[in-house]
This record gives structure tokens, C-alpha cells and sequence, in this order.
């Protein structure tokens, strides 16, 4: 009987193999193609539910004592003999959120899949730094943590960078209970980005169920590796009974291999990734795979393809 593990033990990364000169001189590149974006697809251009002094005009309503009298529109009391205020449409900041997925098993690869999705994190980041708007991040496995509260400024791109350079393995992946931790934090509506392979001990049902729960525009970054859907252990043609081993919970399972088996994991996998794109699709949220064995950057790039954001 064989024995199969995940290759690798789950140790973090030096912190030049996670942001190297190269990979912070293409997240400021995709900076630059971010801000060709149009301006209603920017990051940092949220509709605010508030009326006020904006530059686009909503509405008219009637005056009340104590209202400013700047916002009279005179054209319309001279014509009606009533006094009325232009309402404008305010735009805000739309905060940007990372969530993540820094779980044991997504240290255990080489090279990890917690440095695709840290490094993607980082890109993001860039551009709504960029843009003035305020990103937090919030690496979560078992639980989420705070590795930085919402804060804005063009210049703490490296600082960033740093602190997420010190990141470790955080348990078991947990989306659940790391969503409902991150809903409880009482953040602004703003931008969640929720990076992971979402594979979860629960199942995917209660991922989407804990996503249907998370009060903010979506996002969701999937990591993926050609292993995933073609394992390499079956497409080394090993045949025979062999025990495979949680790379998480260490829970063990001794499966007879043969092509029947590869085509219902490949069919399961296939249900896996279908439920997540009709989830995405149910709550509008954007939806990219991103290859971790693929430069990072130009896959990030292709949300702002054609002169506007594909995210929201």
C-alpha cells in the first residue's frame, strides 16, 4: 500500500520570496493600468446612500428651515414661485478588505499557494492605495486575524509589505467561522476580497452559505493548480490501493485507485467549481481563478480589462 502526503511541511516564507524587487515593480505597474480605469469603475468611487454637496445631480426637494441656502434652486423658484434644493449624489471611498486564505495546507506546495494568494493580496492593495482608499487585511485559517486595520496613504505600500511578509500557517481552514469573525468586526461597506482555494473540511455548501452572510460587495479570487483537477499521483498511472493523509487534520483514507475513481474525483471537482461560479453569479460577485504556478500580476490585470473594473 502506498503512503501519500503532502509534499513539503507547512513553514513560512522568506520575505524576498514572497515581494521581490521584480513583483513590487509589476504590482506598481498594474497601478498604472488600474488608473486607466474609467472613473465610475475605480476602486475608490462608491455611490454614497447620502445627498449633499456632490458633483452629480439626484434630486429636488423642498425646502426646510435651516437648510443651506446655497443649494437653492433659484431657476425653479422664479418659474414656480416655491423654493426648492438641488440634491446632489456624494462618492466616497470604497474600503478595500483582503481576507487571506493562510491555512496550513496552503503552505504545504511549493511554491505555496499562500504566496500567490499574499502576493495578490499585495497587487490589490497597490491600487486602492493608490487610489486613496482605506485596505485592511485579514489573514484567516482556523480564525481570522487582524494583520492591519483600514488605513489609506500612497506611501504604506512597503510597510504593508513588510507586515505581510511575517505571516505564518494559522491551524485549519475554517471559512465559516473566519467570515462571521471578519462580519462582526462592523467595518464600513466596502470591497471584500476573499482569497482562497476554498476547500474546506465542511464542504463547499457551507462556504457559499458563510458568503451569503457577508454584508459587503464580493470578490472572491479562487487558487488553483492544474494538480487540483489532474492529481499528479493518478497521472503518474499509480494503480493499486494507496492511503491518502489530510494534509490538515491528519485524518487518513485508503482508496483503491483505478480510472473509475479519477473520473468521479474529476466529476466532484468539476461540481465543486461550477457551485462556486452559479454562487458567484446568484450574488453578482466576481469571480477569478488564479493560477498559482502563473505570474500573479497579469492575472490580476485582466479585472481591469477594456478601460473599466470587472470586480463589482
Amino acid at each position: 500500500m502506498y503512503d501519500v502526503r503532502s509534499v513539503g511541511a507547512a513553514e513560512p516564507l522568506a520575505r524576498g520570496e514572497l515581494f521581490d524587487t521584480a513583483f513590487l515593480e509589476a504590482a506598481e505597474r498594474l497601478r498604472l493600468v488600474a488608473r486607466r480605469v474609467a472613473p465610475r469603475g475605480r476602486f475608490a468611487d462608491q455611490r454614497s446612500k447620502d445627498r449633499g454637496a456632490g458633483l452629480e445631480f439626484q434630486d429636488y426637494r423642498p425646502y426646510v428651515a435651516g437648510d443651506d441656502l446655497r443649494a437653492i434652486d433659484w431657476t425653479v423658484y422664479r418659474r414656480l414661485g416655491r423654493v426648492f434644493l438641488r440634491l446632489f449624489e456624494e462618492h466616497e471611498d470604497l474600503p478595500l478588505y483582503l481576507l487571506t486564505d493562510v491555512s496550513r495546507s496552503a503552505w504545504l506546495e511549493r511554491p505555496p499557494r499562500a504566496r500567490a494568494a499574499l502576493r495578490a493580496a499585495l497587487a490589490l492593495a497597490a491600487v486602492s492605495l493608490g487610489q486613496h482608499d482605506r485596505v485592511g487585511v485579514f489573514p484567516f485559517g482556523a480564525d481570522l486575524s487582524v494583520l492591519q486595520r483600514p488605513t489609506a496613504g500612497k506611501g504604506r505600500l512597503m510597510q504593508l509589505a513588510a507586515r505581510m511578509a511575517t505571516i505564518e500557517p494559522q491551524g485549519d481552514t475554517d471559512v465559516g467561522r473566519a467570515l462571521r469573525r471578519f462580519g462582526a468586526l462592523g467595518l464600513r461597506e466596502g470591497l471584500a476580497v476573499v482569497i482562497s482555494d476554498f476547500f474546506d473540511p465542511r464542504g463547499l455548501d457551507a462556504v457559499t452559505e458563510a458568503l451569503r452572510g457577508v454584508r459587503h460587495k464580493l470578490l472572491l479570487v479562487q487558487l488553483v493548480r492544474r494538480t487540483d483537477r489532474h492529481p499528479e499521483l493518478l497521472r503518474a498511472g499509480t494503480a493499486g490501493e494507496v492511503r491518502v493523509i489530510d494534509c490538515e487534520t491528519g485524518a487518513r483514507h485508503d482508496v483503491a485507485l483505478g480510472p473509475a475513481v479519477l473520473e468521479r474525483y474529476r466529476a466532484a471537482y468539476d461540481r465543486f467549481n461550477q457551485g462556486l461560479a452559479d454562487f458567484a453569479r446568484s450574488r453578482n460577485a466576481g469571480l477569478l481563478a488564479l493560477d498559482c504556478d502563473a505570474e500573479v500580476v497579469p492575472q490580476l490585470a485582466t479585472l481591469f480589462e477594456n478601460g473599466r473594473r470587472e470586480v463589482v
